[in-house]
């Protein structure tokens, strides 16, 4: 056993000694090798550097060669093209000399023609100094021969310029004026006569001032009772004056508000039909009559809704629409007026092509403030403008109620329809009256107006106020100034007077040669 382990130590040994003798016989060869290897690499190095540094030197010779030659052809090509340039620009300057001849010559022509021209130039200037003269000769002459200066002869011919444009522009605005005239009056006569006849309705002409009729003269003595008790107690309720005179069987009740006035009448019959006359019983009938009446005016109102078809209105609208039933306007009732109007809108509108229903409804509202001006401050209008604003009517309704006097700008065709409409409501024969003194002070007014023009030499106001016809001098007034002095004469009567309808304005001019046989 011990044996064997040596011998396997020996040969281990053996193994490890040949192994290394191994290993540096062959590193000793791959030394020689690589050694060789790189002598070899070296030379094959220095060759390819000595290959290498010929060929540049060939090709730098090559290089420069073809630069040498590059440039040379370069260059011949630039002496050709600096040679061709040159060429160019002499033959540019024969061009630019042979210019310079030609305009040498044109300026001497030029020179020439301009001592032509000056020579010309100076014989106008002593021809345009003879024709002065001769002019200036002329002109004396004819001032001699006709009489008149320069200035007297020119402000001649300008009058009588002024006159003949204006007799052309006076006949230009007949001519058209008598055209649309035509036109217009054909068409409006035609819708208005049908409106008026298709709305025909009675006239009643009311007082402000209320009769009483009486059974017998002895109900004078009840009604003011013991010592006037009755009477001031009746008058101090009511707001109404009781005038007792010597009319038989008749007390007169006077009021400016007609509501108070109509008041009075009911009580006043109701007592006398009672008998029984003292100051509670008094009290009592008023305040009964007062909600009657109350009941009726709203009645009244939805009647007048009912019969022009005008619906939506607010209740208090048609509450005041009744009280126009108790409010006269020149002894018109106002309530009738109202729906006559607004009838008549109706029917003008359909004949226009326009809203019925909104020309009836501004036609029912435009005389809503007579209802209450007896109360309040302001025209009527205004009144009915405010009120119609309060109850937010349409505005195209509140503009004819503010329009239909004419004291408003006509912006829609409502506010005509209705202007149209109130004026033949209130111009139908009896429809209206007028305070005596009024009417005659109107027409005086006319005819101060129509003689405050110059030129005319009467005036006549006619027609009970409907037409001024003026008769003018014929040596101050022209016939084409005719038109004119009538279109003044209606604007100035429009601006200063109000009246119902329409007033014609009729200017006549007549000459007249007169002689006397001897």
């Amino acid at each position: 056993m011990t044996v064997s382990i040596w011998v396997l130590v020996a040969v281990v040994i053996a193994a490890v000694i040949l192994g290394f003798v191994m290993f540096y016989a062959g590193f000793t060869y791959r030394k020689k090798s690589s050694e060789k290897q790189i002598g070899s690499a070296r030379d094959e190095a220095k060759r390819i550097i000595n290959d290498a540094i010929k060929t540049a030197e060939t090709k730098k010779k090559e290089a420069l060669l073809e630069a040498k030659e590059e440039l040379l052809k370069e260059r011949t090509e630039q002496e050709k093209e600096l040679k061709e340039r040159r060429v160019e620009v002499t033959r540019q300057e024969k061009r630019l000399q042979q210019r310079e001849e030609v305009l040498d010559k044109k300026y001497d022509n030029i020179d020439r023609k301009e001592e032509l021209l000056t020579q010309k130039q100076q014989k106008v200037e002593k021809l345009q100094e003879e024709v002065e003269d001769i002019k200036k000769a002329q002109i004396a002459m004819l001032e001699k021969l006709s009489g008149y200066t320069a200035e007297a002869a020119k402000a001649e011919l300008l009058h009588l310029m002024d006159s003949e444009l204006e007799h052309e522009y006076a006949q230009r605005i007949s001519e058209h004026e008598n055209k649309f005239k035509e036109d217009l009056d054909e068409r409006a006569k035609h819708h208005l006569s049908l409106a008026i006849q298709k709305c025909a309705a009675d006239h009643v002409v009311e007082s402000t001032v209320s009769v009483v009729a009486l059974p017998s003269d002895e109900m004078k003595g009840r009604i003011i009772g013991r010592e006037g008790r009755n009477i001031r107690a009746l008058e101090t309720i009511t707001g109404v004056d009781l005038i007792i005179d010597d009319t038989p069987e008749a007390i007169t009740l006077s009021s400016f508000d007609p509501i108070r006035r109509e008041v009075a009448r009911q009580t006043l019959e109701k007592l006398i039909a009672d008998g029984r006359i003292h100051p509670t019983r008094i009290e009592e009938t008023v305040e009964k009559v007062r909600r009657d009446l109350e009941v009726s005016m709203k009645k009244e109102g939805e009647r007048a809704t009912f019969e022009t078809g005008v619906h939506g209105l607010h209740p208090d609208l048609i509450k005041l629409l009744g009280r126009q039933k108790y409010r006269t306007s020149y002894g018109q009732n106002v309530l009738n007026h109202s729906i006559e109007v607004s009838q008549l809108s109706g029917l003008l509108a359909a004949e226009i092509g326009a809203d019925i229903t909104l020309a009836k409804r501004a036609g029912l509202l435009h005389d809503i403030g007579k209802s209450v001006d007896f109360e309040m401050e302001g025209s009527h209008i205004q009144i009915g403008v405010d009120i119609a604003k309060k109850y937010k009517e349409n505005e195209t309704v509140v503009h004819a109620i503010a329009a239909h006097h004419g004291d408003v700008e006509t912006v829609s065709v409502y506010d005509a329809i209705v202007q149209a409409a109130d004026a033949i409501s209130a111009a139908r024969p009896g429809a209206r009256r007028e305070n005596l003194e009024n009417y005659i002070k109107r027409l005086e007014k006319l005819e101060e107006i129509a003689n405050s023009f110059p030129g005319v030499e009467k005036t006549y106001a006619i027609q009970a106020g409907r037409e001024i016809r003026i008769i003018v001098n014929p040596e101050k007034v022209a016939d084409d100034k005719l038109t004119i002095l009538s279109h003044d004469i209606a604007k100035k009567i429009e601006n200063e007077l109000e009246y119902p309808g329409q007033i014609k304005v009729n200017v006549l001019r007549e000459s007249r040669a007169i002689d006397y046989a001897k």
